[in-house]
């Protein structure tokens, strides 16, 4: 009886630990060899990566509800340009790449044409009164310290899966709300 306990034991540890490798997210966030993606889950803060292109610091700014924009820098390290084309998050049923421009001596926000570029083995700011990932028709408070999860679409590549911190933030004068400078 405890010989074939211990040997029906030895049957169930030897075989867990054969699928635990296969698929597994591992501590970088890349996928083991035999895994489909190569997407990368991040806290805020800690980079995340997916093909090559991460993302530092994400955050996104308090707001009631309505419109809110999300920040952080994007990091190429591959050898070629990385495009960001899209964006999507469940805080938000429409989010889109914006820049902000001037126009007519007025600074406006709109649509970024052709999304972000990330240059080869470079970066991308997104920042206030800059390039930002903008989120319209929010239904829920954004407070501080909210964690808000984000997955941006590459062209040609595999998404940039993220969590963004809500922050508060004063400076500038920029005001994601509805009629102020969106085209």
């Amino acid at each position: 009886m405890y010989f074939r306990s211990a040997l029906l034991l030895a049957a169930v540890v030897a075989l867990s630990g054969c699928g635990s490798t296969t698929g597994s997210t591992g501590s970088t966030g890349s996928t083991g060899s035999t895994g489909s993606t190569a997407r990368a889950t991040a806290e805020a803060g800690a980079p995340a990566a997916a093909e090559g292109l991460s993302i530092t610091d994400p955050w996104v700014k308090t707001a009631e509800k309505g419109m809110t924009a999300a920040f952080g820098t994007l990091v190429n390290d591959t050898d070629a340009a990385v495009t960001v084309v899209a964006g999507a998050s469940p805080l938000s049923p429409q989010i889109e790449l914006h820049e902000v421009v001037d126009s007519g001596g007025k600074m406006i926000m709109r649509p970024k044409e052709g999304g972000f570029v990330i240059p080869p083995r470079g970066t991308h700011e997104l920042a206030p009164g800059g390039d930002h990932i903008m989120l319209m028709g929010v239904e829920e408070e954004v407070k501080p310290g909210a964690r808000i999860p984000f997955t941006l679409t590459v062209k040609g590549g595999q998404p940039l899966e993220f969590t963004a911190v809500g922050k508060d933030f004063a400076g500038g004068k920029e005001d994601y709300q509805p009629g102020m400078g969106h085209q």
